[in-house]
């Protein structure tokens, strides 16, 4: 049994509906603000639901100066790499020739595709005749690009990031839906502590405001449709909630060894402490309405993470602003922080940025560290008529300022994963608890 390595977050990006840096996002957050409007992406008028929060007026040659790699990227992937390069600057280190083998990446990648307008190109070419003729894809009016198969791959973001940065040590795509963005970094903070590598560039990205992502969640009818009044449609843990609002954007952190952070005078926004997985094998769409599966996560990150319910602050709920999954979030949470659920903070930020589906738990464990250096629990926006079956101490009407020991993260995404996240003040002391050598350690 040997004392677990302590892992520092010093670095931090973001690209959201709410601003395209990791400062301009938090400002919103704790503001209140939000993201959503109608969608000017695409031509939305034919779709029960019309607005969504994306990342607005976003150059990409403005973060990055390299028209060539802008080539091979997809939107996500510019959000992506974006949000890498200001947490790499955020952290004032980046790899070198002698230090590129000892970077690991590790992404929570969306589903991303091939993009609509080629499946639309396809249509025209191969079905003119009604039925479907494959000679139409040899067509010299055909458009071909062959580096359209190379950005729809899942792990085309990772590919772009490391080439990007030089990073040559471990490397993994993660997609396991709203989850991908937290068991990204749940992995790179396993890889750490196994010694495999001394930093690690993590996070998450997508968008799926396309018309094929939208349709998609409005034939589940998992998305809100209060196209009147898209800046109140999510609003979780209200009992007027009817669905989530879509959203995309990116988020990185910078991962490293807590005492090579210290020795060279990092800034640490907080400490990464505990990791928590599980899977629910409930529904596909839906958390078990007695928080099965989620208890097991959150019960797991905090033991790995040495907190308690007394000594955990803040709770970053998934909080999708659906009828189900916030009902089993609450009863999931009750259980878990028993007596001291009155006092524990809780709040969703997608009320005010949507659902960056598998951005989100990067984006929020960013905003965790946040709110952990400034000492705020953000405001969970919209919330007028509570959920009685909510009732957990949720952040209403403004954002509280409270010093916050130690915050936990939760994602919980479709298929039944289950990912949640620890991260401590770094002026609390090292938890006490040993490792245990496992499998999954």
């Amino acid at each position: 049994m040997s004392a677990k390595r302590r892992v520092a977050i010093t670095g931090l990006g973001m690209v959201t509906p709410l601003g395209h840096s990791a400062p301009a996002t938090w400002e919103a957050l704790v503001a209140g603000r939000s993201g959503a409007a109608p969608i000017r992406g695409f031509d939305a008028s034919g779709f029960p639901v019309r607005i969504g929060a994306e990342v607005k007026d976003f150059e990409p040659t403005r973060h990055l100066n390299d028209r060539r790699l802008l080539k091979f990227c997809l939107p996500p992937h510019a959000f992506a790499l974006a949000a890498a390069q200001e947490a790499l600057a955020d952290a004032g280190i980046r790899p070198t020739a002698a230090t590129s083998a000892r970077w690991g990446c590790a992404v929570g990648a969306g589903m991303l595709g091939i993009p609509f307008e080629e499946l639309r190109d396809t249509h025209r070419n191969c079905f003119a005749s009604g039925e479907f003729n494959p000679d139409g894809l040899l067509n010299e009016d055909f458009p071909t690009d062959p580096v359209a198969f190379c950005r729809s791959q899942s792990n085309a973001g990772l590919g772009l990031i490391t080439r990007y940065f030089g990073i040559r040590g471990y490397a993994t795509a993660v997609h396991t839906a709203c989850a991908s963005g937290g068991q990204a970094l749940g992995t790179a903070l396993r890889v750490l502590r196994r010694g495999l590598v001394d930093y690690v560039l993590a996070g998450g990205f997508d968008s799926m405001l396309n018309p094929i992502g939208l349709s998609g969640f409005c034939l589940l009818g998992a998305l809100s449709t209060d196209n009147d009044t898209p800046q109140r449609a999510s609003r979780p843990f209200d009992a007027t909630r009817n669905g989530f609002l879509l959203g995309e954007g990116a988020g990185f952190l910078v991962l490293e060894d807590w005492e090579q952070a210290r020795a060279r005078g990092a800034r640490i926004y907080a400490e990464f402490a505990g990791v928590g997985d599980s899977l629910s094998s409930y529904r596909i769409t839906d958390s078990p309405p007695n928080g099965d599966g989620p208890i097991q996560a959150m019960q797991q990150a905090m033991a790995d993470g040495g907190v308690t319910p007394e000594t955990l602050d803040y709770v970053n709920a998934h909080g999708t602003s659906t009828q189900m999954n916030d009902r089993s979030e609450c009863a999931a949470l009750k259980v878990v922080l028993g007596p001291e659920t009155a006092r524990v903070a809780v709040s969703s930020t997608k009320s005010c940025m949507g659902h960056l589906i598998s951005a989100a738990g990067a984006v929020e464990a960013a905003v965790c560290a946040l709110a952990i250096r400034d000492g705020i629990a953000p405001v969970n926006a919209n919330l007028e008529t509570p959920d009685p079956e909510c009732n957990v101490n949720i952040v209403r009407g403004q954002s509280r300022r409270m010093r916050i020991r130690a915050a936990l993260s939760n994602s919980l995404g479709f298929g039944g994963s289950n990912s949640c996240l620890v991260f401590r003040h770094p002026d609390e002391p090292p938890a006490a608890t040993p490792e245990r050598r496992t499998s999954c350690s």
